[in-house]
Protein backbone atom coordinates (compact mmCIF):
# COMPACT_ATOMS: atom_id res chain seq x y z
CA UNK A 1 0.00 0.00 0.00
CA UNK A 2 0.95 3.40 -0.83
CA UNK A 3 2.04 5.44 2.56
CA UNK A 4 -0.45 8.52 3.34
CA UNK A 5 0.68 12.17 3.34
CA UNK A 6 -1.35 14.96 4.20
CA UNK A 7 -0.76 15.73 0.31
CA UNK A 8 -2.41 12.62 -0.83
CA UNK A 9 -6.19 13.18 -2.84
CA UNK A 10 -8.71 10.27 -2.14
CA UNK A 11 -10.91 8.78 -4.53
CA UNK A 12 -13.82 10.39 -5.01
CA UNK A 13 -15.54 6.98 -5.37
CA UNK A 14 -13.92 4.43 -2.78
CA UNK A 15 -12.40 6.69 -0.82
CA UNK A 16 -8.77 4.55 -1.48
CA UNK A 17 -5.95 7.30 -1.10
CA UNK A 18 -4.53 8.10 -5.00
CA UNK A 19 -1.27 7.10 -6.14
CA UNK A 20 0.55 7.00 -9.33
CA UNK A 21 3.37 4.72 -8.96
CA UNK A 22 1.89 0.55 -8.73
CA UNK A 23 -1.49 0.08 -11.37
CA UNK A 24 -2.07 -2.69 -9.38
CA UNK A 25 -2.47 -1.62 -6.12
CA UNK A 26 -5.72 0.10 -4.91
CA UNK A 27 -5.87 4.03 -5.81
CA UNK A 28 -4.12 3.77 -9.11
CA UNK A 29 -4.71 6.86 -11.15
CA UNK A 30 -2.12 7.99 -14.07
CA UNK A 31 -0.28 11.09 -13.16
CA UNK A 32 -1.78 13.34 -15.50
CA UNK A 33 -5.24 12.34 -14.04
CA UNK A 34 -3.90 13.38 -10.39
CA UNK A 35 -5.29 17.14 -10.74
CA UNK A 36 -8.70 16.38 -11.87
CA UNK A 37 -11.50 17.85 -9.89
CA UNK A 38 -13.25 15.08 -8.39
CA UNK A 39 -10.03 12.62 -9.46
CA UNK A 40 -11.51 8.82 -9.23
CA UNK A 41 -9.31 5.90 -9.13
CA UNK A 42 -8.30 3.73 -12.33
CA UNK A 43 -11.03 1.18 -10.87
CA UNK A 44 -13.69 3.21 -10.32
CA UNK A 45 -12.98 5.17 -13.87
CA UNK A 46 -13.60 2.04 -15.53
CA UNK A 47 -16.91 0.82 -13.53
CA UNK A 48 -18.21 4.00 -13.84
CA UNK A 49 -17.74 4.75 -17.62
CA UNK A 50 -17.11 0.87 -18.83
CA UNK A 51 -19.07 -0.67 -16.38
CA UNK A 52 -15.94 -2.96 -16.19
CA UNK A 53 -14.43 -3.77 -12.84
CA UNK A 54 -10.62 -4.12 -12.32
CA UNK A 55 -8.78 -6.38 -9.46
CA UNK A 56 -6.53 -4.36 -7.56
CA UNK A 57 -4.48 -6.11 -4.05
CA UNK A 58 -4.01 -5.41 -0.77
CA UNK A 59 -2.38 -7.20 1.99
CA UNK A 60 -3.80 -9.98 3.98
CA UNK A 61 -4.11 -7.70 7.32
CA UNK A 62 -5.85 -5.32 5.33
CA UNK A 63 -8.30 -7.63 3.82
CA UNK A 64 -9.15 -9.10 7.10
CA UNK A 65 -9.94 -5.81 8.27
CA UNK A 66 -12.29 -5.08 5.83
CA UNK A 67 -14.01 -8.47 6.13
CA UNK A 68 -14.93 -7.75 9.38
CA UNK A 69 -17.77 -5.55 8.77
CA UNK A 70 -19.76 -8.43 6.94
CA UNK A 71 -20.71 -10.38 9.80
CA UNK A 72 -22.63 -7.47 11.11
CA UNK A 73 -24.59 -7.13 7.50
CA UNK A 74 -27.36 -8.95 6.15
CA UNK A 75 -25.81 -10.10 2.50
CA UNK A 76 -24.82 -12.70 0.38
CA UNK A 77 -21.27 -13.47 0.17
CA UNK A 78 -19.58 -15.10 -2.86
CA UNK A 79 -16.28 -16.27 -2.47
CA UNK A 80 -14.46 -16.66 -5.62
CA UNK A 81 -11.25 -19.08 -6.00
CA UNK A 82 -8.79 -20.77 -8.88
CA UNK A 83 -9.52 -24.49 -9.56
CA UNK A 84 -5.98 -25.08 -10.32
CA UNK A 85 -4.96 -23.46 -7.34
CA UNK A 86 -7.41 -24.25 -4.80
CA UNK A 87 -6.41 -24.71 -1.35
CA UNK A 88 -3.86 -21.12 -2.23
CA UNK A 89 -6.75 -19.10 -3.11
CA UNK A 90 -9.22 -19.68 -0.64
CA UNK A 91 -9.94 -17.70 2.58
CA UNK A 92 -10.09 -20.23 5.03
CA UNK A 93 -10.62 -17.39 7.62
CA UNK A 94 -13.43 -16.57 5.97
CA UNK A 95 -16.13 -18.49 8.11
CA UNK A 96 -14.98 -16.18 11.15
CA UNK A 97 -16.18 -12.56 9.42
CA UNK A 98 -19.30 -14.05 7.43
CA UNK A 99 -21.18 -14.52 10.66
CA UNK A 100 -24.68 -16.28 9.35
CA UNK A 101 -24.68 -15.17 5.94
CA UNK A 102 -24.67 -17.45 2.68
CA UNK A 103 -21.59 -18.20 1.30
CA UNK A 104 -21.53 -19.09 -2.67
CA UNK A 105 -18.30 -20.95 -3.38
CA UNK A 106 -17.57 -19.71 -6.91
CA UNK A 107 -14.62 -22.02 -8.45
CA UNK A 108 -13.26 -20.47 -11.73
CA UNK A 109 -10.49 -22.03 -14.50
CA UNK A 110 -12.64 -25.30 -14.54
CA UNK A 111 -11.67 -25.53 -18.44
CA UNK A 112 -8.17 -26.05 -17.25
CA UNK A 113 -9.15 -30.08 -16.59
CA UNK A 114 -8.90 -32.77 -18.94
CA UNK A 115 -12.11 -33.80 -21.35
CA UNK A 116 -14.84 -36.17 -19.76
CA UNK A 117 -14.44 -35.09 -15.95
CA UNK A 118 -16.95 -36.01 -13.89
CA UNK A 119 -18.23 -32.73 -12.95
CA UNK A 120 -20.53 -34.03 -10.00
CA UNK A 121 -16.77 -35.71 -8.13
CA UNK A 122 -15.39 -32.23 -8.50
CA UNK A 123 -18.47 -30.65 -6.73
CA UNK A 124 -17.97 -33.26 -4.19
CA UNK A 125 -14.42 -32.97 -4.02
CA UNK A 126 -14.67 -29.09 -3.28
CA UNK A 127 -17.42 -29.05 -0.79
CA UNK A 128 -15.42 -31.41 1.25
CA UNK A 129 -12.22 -29.53 1.37
CA UNK A 130 -14.32 -26.42 2.29
CA UNK A 131 -16.20 -28.20 5.14
CA UNK A 132 -12.14 -29.60 6.35
CA UNK A 133 -11.28 -25.59 6.23
CA UNK A 134 -14.86 -25.30 8.33
CA UNK A 135 -16.35 -22.81 5.35
CA UNK A 136 -20.13 -23.50 5.13
CA UNK A 137 -21.36 -22.81 1.91
CA UNK A 138 -25.08 -23.46 0.65
CA UNK A 139 -23.97 -24.21 -3.20
CA UNK A 140 -20.49 -24.69 -4.79
CA UNK A 141 -20.89 -23.23 -8.81
CA UNK A 142 -18.14 -24.27 -11.39
CA UNK A 143 -17.30 -21.90 -14.23
CA UNK A 144 -14.41 -20.82 -16.73
CA UNK A 145 -14.53 -16.79 -16.61
CA UNK A 146 -11.94 -17.53 -19.92
CA UNK A 147 -14.94 -19.60 -21.89
CA UNK A 148 -17.72 -17.86 -20.14
CA UNK A 149 -18.75 -21.49 -18.48
CA UNK A 150 -21.37 -21.24 -15.92
CA UNK A 151 -22.39 -17.82 -15.69
CA UNK A 152 -25.73 -18.12 -16.40
CA UNK A 153 -26.30 -20.54 -13.81
CA UNK A 154 -24.38 -18.11 -11.60
CA UNK A 155 -26.75 -15.61 -12.07
CA UNK A 156 -29.91 -17.74 -11.69
CA UNK A 157 -28.47 -19.14 -8.32
CA UNK A 158 -27.42 -15.43 -7.29
CA UNK A 159 -31.12 -14.57 -7.51
CA UNK A 160 -32.19 -17.36 -5.60
CA UNK A 161 -30.10 -16.30 -2.42
CA UNK A 162 -29.66 -12.52 -2.75
CA UNK A 163 -32.97 -11.59 -2.01
CA UNK A 164 -32.69 -8.20 -0.55
CA UNK A 165 -29.70 -8.24 0.19
CA UNK A 166 -25.83 -6.96 -0.64
CA UNK A 167 -23.63 -8.57 -2.49
CA UNK A 168 -20.25 -9.21 -1.31
CA UNK A 169 -17.82 -10.57 -3.84
CA UNK A 170 -14.26 -11.80 -2.30
CA UNK A 171 -10.93 -13.41 -3.23
CA UNK A 172 -7.75 -13.64 -3.67
CA UNK A 173 -5.37 -12.13 -6.40
CA UNK A 174 -5.42 -13.37 -10.37
CA UNK A 175 -9.00 -16.31 -9.93
CA UNK A 176 -11.10 -14.02 -11.95
CA UNK A 177 -13.16 -11.84 -9.59
CA UNK A 178 -13.18 -8.96 -11.97
CA UNK A 179 -14.46 -11.09 -15.06
CA UNK A 180 -17.54 -12.46 -12.07
CA UNK A 181 -17.96 -9.10 -10.73
CA UNK A 182 -18.78 -7.42 -14.65
CA UNK A 183 -21.22 -10.49 -15.23
CA UNK A 184 -22.92 -9.27 -12.41
CA UNK A 185 -22.66 -5.74 -13.21
CA UNK A 186 -24.09 -6.34 -16.85
CA UNK A 187 -27.10 -8.81 -15.07
CA UNK A 188 -27.92 -6.32 -12.31
CA UNK A 189 -26.50 -3.29 -12.80
CA UNK A 190 -28.17 -0.11 -14.51
CA UNK A 191 -25.11 2.08 -14.58
CA UNK A 192 -26.43 4.90 -17.22
CA UNK A 193 -29.24 5.73 -14.92
CA UNK A 194 -27.33 5.06 -11.65
CA UNK A 195 -23.63 6.43 -12.09
CA UNK A 196 -24.28 10.20 -13.38
CA UNK A 197 -22.37 12.32 -11.36
CA UNK A 198 -19.01 12.49 -10.05
CA UNK A 199 -19.00 10.67 -7.00
CA UNK A 200 -21.27 7.26 -6.73
CA UNK A 201 -21.65 5.58 -3.82
CA UNK A 202 -18.69 4.19 -1.93
CA UNK A 203 -17.61 2.93 1.54
CA UNK A 204 -14.12 2.28 3.65
CA UNK A 205 -11.16 2.70 2.50
CA UNK A 206 -10.71 0.39 -0.90
CA UNK A 207 -14.10 -1.32 -1.16
CA UNK A 208 -16.63 0.01 -4.58
CA UNK A 209 -20.43 -0.49 -3.83
CA UNK A 210 -22.00 -0.81 -7.31
CA UNK A 211 -25.31 0.30 -7.34
CA UNK A 212 -27.57 -2.31 -8.10
CA UNK A 213 -31.27 -1.46 -9.39
CA UNK A 214 -33.11 -2.50 -6.08
CA UNK A 215 -30.99 0.04 -4.34
CA UNK A 216 -28.61 -2.60 -2.95
CA UNK A 217 -25.41 -2.87 -3.90
CA UNK A 218 -22.25 -5.44 -5.34
CA UNK A 219 -19.60 -4.40 -3.24
CA UNK A 220 -16.25 -5.34 -4.96
CA UNK A 221 -13.19 -6.12 -2.52
CA UNK A 222 -9.86 -5.82 -3.25
CA UNK A 223 -7.91 -9.07 -4.52
CA UNK A 224 -6.05 -10.76 -0.99
CA UNK A 225 -1.96 -11.13 -1.68
CA UNK A 226 -1.22 -14.67 -0.09
CA UNK A 227 2.43 -14.72 -0.20
CA UNK A 228 2.18 -18.76 0.21
CA UNK A 229 1.00 -19.05 -3.77
CA UNK A 230 4.34 -19.29 -6.11
CA UNK A 231 2.35 -16.65 -8.39
CA UNK A 232 3.17 -14.08 -5.63
CA UNK A 233 6.91 -14.52 -5.63
CA UNK A 234 8.20 -14.89 -9.17
CA UNK A 235 8.99 -12.36 -11.40
CA UNK A 236 6.38 -11.23 -13.56
CA UNK A 237 8.50 -12.85 -16.72
CA UNK A 238 7.55 -15.86 -15.59
CA UNK A 239 4.16 -16.12 -14.63
CA UNK A 240 3.34 -17.14 -18.02
CA UNK A 241 5.13 -20.16 -17.85
CA UNK A 242 3.65 -21.55 -14.52
CA UNK A 243 0.17 -19.90 -14.92
CA UNK A 244 -1.64 -22.53 -17.36
CA UNK A 245 -3.78 -20.99 -20.41
CA UNK A 246 -4.93 -24.37 -21.93
CA UNK A 247 -6.33 -27.58 -21.03
CA UNK A 248 -3.76 -29.29 -18.36
CA UNK A 249 -2.15 -32.44 -20.43
CA UNK A 250 -0.95 -34.60 -17.55
CA UNK A 251 2.98 -35.89 -17.41
CA UNK A 252 2.81 -39.56 -16.02
CA UNK A 253 6.34 -40.77 -14.46
CA UNK A 254 7.10 -44.18 -13.38
CA UNK A 255 9.64 -43.59 -10.83
CA UNK A 256 11.68 -45.73 -8.73
CA UNK A 257 12.65 -45.15 -4.91
CA UNK A 258 15.74 -42.15 -4.79
CA UNK A 259 14.92 -40.85 -8.23
CA UNK A 260 13.63 -36.81 -8.44
CA UNK A 261 11.85 -34.76 -10.55
CA UNK A 262 12.77 -31.12 -10.79
CA UNK A 263 9.69 -28.49 -12.18
CA UNK A 264 12.29 -26.26 -14.12
CA UNK A 265 13.89 -24.66 -10.89
CA UNK A 266 10.86 -23.52 -9.18
CA UNK A 267 10.30 -27.16 -7.23
CA UNK A 268 11.57 -30.55 -6.18
CA UNK A 269 9.88 -33.90 -5.87
CA UNK A 270 12.18 -36.70 -4.16
CA UNK A 271 10.88 -40.02 -4.42
CA UNK A 272 12.23 -40.99 -0.55
CA UNK A 273 10.98 -44.71 -0.28
CA UNK A 274 8.15 -47.05 -1.61
CA UNK A 275 7.65 -49.07 -4.34
CA UNK A 276 7.83 -48.70 -8.15
CA UNK A 277 5.01 -46.40 -8.69
CA UNK A 278 3.67 -44.25 -10.67
CA UNK A 279 3.03 -40.36 -10.38
CA UNK A 280 0.88 -37.63 -12.20
CA UNK A 281 2.09 -34.29 -12.75
CA UNK A 282 -0.74 -31.37 -13.64
CA UNK A 283 1.22 -28.50 -14.18
CA UNK A 284 1.58 -25.73 -16.61
CA UNK A 285 2.45 -27.18 -20.04
CA UNK A 286 5.30 -24.41 -20.17
CA UNK A 287 7.14 -26.05 -17.12
CA UNK A 288 9.86 -28.46 -18.46
CA UNK A 289 10.49 -31.48 -15.82
CA UNK A 290 13.39 -33.07 -15.20
CA UNK A 291 13.93 -36.68 -14.13
CA UNK A 292 17.37 -37.62 -12.92
CA UNK A 293 18.13 -39.75 -9.48
CA UNK A 294 18.19 -38.55 -6.12
CA UNK A 295 22.11 -38.92 -5.51
CA UNK A 296 22.99 -36.73 -8.24
CA UNK A 297 20.01 -34.17 -7.76
CA UNK A 298 21.86 -31.61 -5.87
CA UNK A 299 24.93 -31.44 -8.19
CA UNK A 300 22.36 -30.77 -10.97
CA UNK A 301 20.88 -27.81 -9.27
CA UNK A 302 23.50 -26.32 -8.58
CA UNK A 303 25.21 -26.33 -12.14
CA UNK A 304 21.54 -26.29 -14.23
CA UNK A 305 19.58 -24.33 -12.24
CA UNK A 306 18.75 -21.62 -14.45
CA UNK A 307 19.31 -22.64 -17.96
CA UNK A 308 18.42 -26.46 -17.96
CA UNK A 309 16.08 -26.64 -15.07
CA UNK A 310 14.01 -23.03 -15.70
CA UNK A 311 12.08 -20.89 -15.39
CA UNK A 312 12.76 -18.92 -13.76
CA UNK A 313 15.95 -17.59 -15.60
CA UNK A 314 19.38 -17.54 -13.90
CA UNK A 315 19.61 -13.86 -13.45
CA UNK A 316 15.83 -14.23 -11.73
CA UNK A 317 16.72 -17.34 -9.57
CA UNK A 318 17.77 -14.56 -6.73
CA UNK A 319 14.44 -13.30 -6.69
CA UNK A 320 13.18 -16.51 -5.03
CA UNK A 321 13.22 -17.30 -1.69
CA UNK A 322 15.77 -20.49 -0.55
CA UNK A 323 13.85 -23.75 -0.69
CA UNK A 324 12.06 -25.55 1.84
CA UNK A 325 12.08 -29.20 2.44
CA UNK A 326 8.95 -30.75 3.02
CA UNK A 327 8.51 -34.50 4.07
CA UNK A 328 5.15 -36.15 3.35
CA UNK A 329 4.20 -39.48 4.42
CA UNK A 330 1.40 -40.71 1.68
CA UNK A 331 -0.39 -43.36 3.54
CA UNK A 332 -0.91 -46.97 2.43
CA UNK A 333 -3.92 -47.10 0.27
CA UNK A 334 -4.34 -43.50 0.54
CA UNK A 335 -5.05 -42.10 -2.90
CA UNK A 336 -3.47 -38.30 -2.39
CA UNK A 337 -2.05 -35.54 -4.49
CA UNK A 338 0.77 -32.96 -3.49
CA UNK A 339 -0.21 -29.65 -3.68
CA UNK A 340 2.60 -26.90 -4.16
CA UNK A 341 0.60 -23.83 -3.95
CA UNK A 342 0.39 -21.85 -7.80
CA UNK A 343 3.03 -24.57 -9.54
CA UNK A 344 0.03 -27.24 -9.92
CA UNK A 345 -0.06 -30.66 -7.70
CA UNK A 346 1.31 -34.45 -8.04
CA UNK A 347 -1.27 -37.36 -7.81
CA UNK A 348 0.10 -40.06 -6.34
CA UNK A 349 -1.16 -43.14 -7.90
CA UNK A 350 0.38 -46.10 -6.15
CA UNK A 351 -1.42 -47.43 -2.93
CA UNK A 352 1.49 -48.83 -1.47
CA UNK A 353 2.49 -45.73 0.28
CA UNK A 354 5.30 -43.33 -0.02
CA UNK A 355 8.08 -41.48 1.16
CA UNK A 356 8.19 -37.98 -0.18
CA UNK A 357 10.50 -34.79 0.11
CA UNK A 358 9.23 -32.10 -1.50
CA UNK A 359 11.60 -28.59 -1.95
CA UNK A 360 10.12 -25.65 -2.55
CA UNK A 361 10.76 -21.45 -1.93
CA UNK A 362 10.17 -20.64 1.57
CA UNK A 363 6.56 -19.82 2.31
CA UNK A 364 4.87 -21.72 -0.34
CA UNK A 365 2.81 -23.95 0.77
CA UNK A 366 3.04 -27.61 0.07
CA UNK A 367 0.68 -30.27 1.08
CA UNK A 368 -1.04 -33.36 0.90
CA UNK A 369 -4.92 -33.56 -0.06
CA UNK A 370 -7.26 -35.52 -1.37
CA UNK A 371 -6.67 -36.66 -4.98
CA UNK A 372 -8.52 -34.42 -7.17
CA UNK A 373 -8.95 -36.20 -10.34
Amino acid sequence: MTEMTEQQKQCAGCGAFLQATNAEQAGYIPEKALEREPAICQRCFKIKNYNEAQSVAIDHDEFLRMLSRIGDEDALVIHIVDLFDFEGSLISSLQRFVGNNPVLLVVNKIDLLPKGMNWNRIRNWVQHQAKEQGIRIVDVLLVSAKRDLGFDRLVEVVAEWRGDRDVYVVGATNVGKSTLINRLIRDYSDMDRELTTSRYPGTTLDLVNIPLEDGRSIIDTPGIVYTHRMTELVDRKDLGAILPDKTLKPTVFQLNEGQTLFFGALARFDFAEGERQSFTCYMSNAIKIHRTKLERADDLYRNHAGDMLAPPAKDRLEQLPEWTKHQLRVPRGGEMDVFISGLGWIACNGKSGALLNVHAPKGVKVMLRSTLI
